[in-house]
């Protein structure tokens, strides 16, 4: 008897747990590297060019640049307000992409500085639609005036 049970010790199969723990770890990290992808090929269209020769992060840029005179430092402190909602590792890119919408609306509208309503306006219009009911009821929560731009939500 003793000599079965050290046979089964020395088998060259591997053990049940072993491979179900190598089998949960490659599902993981398979999951993981998709997720990784799927979040770099996001971020790999917004960088190719479109039709005018410019990507979508060329002209937050170039909005960013251009308005940068025109913000005080109270529509700073009322954009990082609007940010808040956003996860801390996105906010800084929510932040750029919302400023260059306020920047864009600011200049565009031949404004001396950046005013609440460009910043209402230019949050409302950079949210994604996905994230309206929580944009809502982020600025009734915050008694933020969002019924001149109501028709900018869908």
């Amino acid at each position: 008897m003793s000599f079965k049970s050290s046979l089964s010790l020395l088998s060259a199969a591997p053990s049940n747990w072993f491979m179900n723990s190598i089998a949960f770890w490659t599902f993981l990290l398979l999951g993981c590297m998709c997720i990784g992808g799927y979040f770099m090929f996001r971020k790999f269209l917004k960088v190719l060019p479109k039709a005018d020769g410019k990507s979508k992060l060329d002209w937050q840029n170039y909005w960013v640049e251009r308005s940068r005179p025109l913000w005080s430092d109270e529509m700073k402190a009322f954009l990082d307000q609007l940010v808040q909602p956003v996860p801390g590792p996105f906010r800084d890119i929510a932040k750029h992409s919302i400023a260059a919408e306020i920047g864009r609306i600011a200049v565009e509208s031949h404004a001396p500085e950046v005013t609440r309503e460009h910043c209402i306006r230019g949050y409302i219009v950079a949210t994604p639609r996905r994230d309206n009911r929580f944009l809502i009821s982020f600025l009734e929560k915050n008694g933020i005036d969002y019924s001149p731009y109501q028709h900018l939500i869908k």
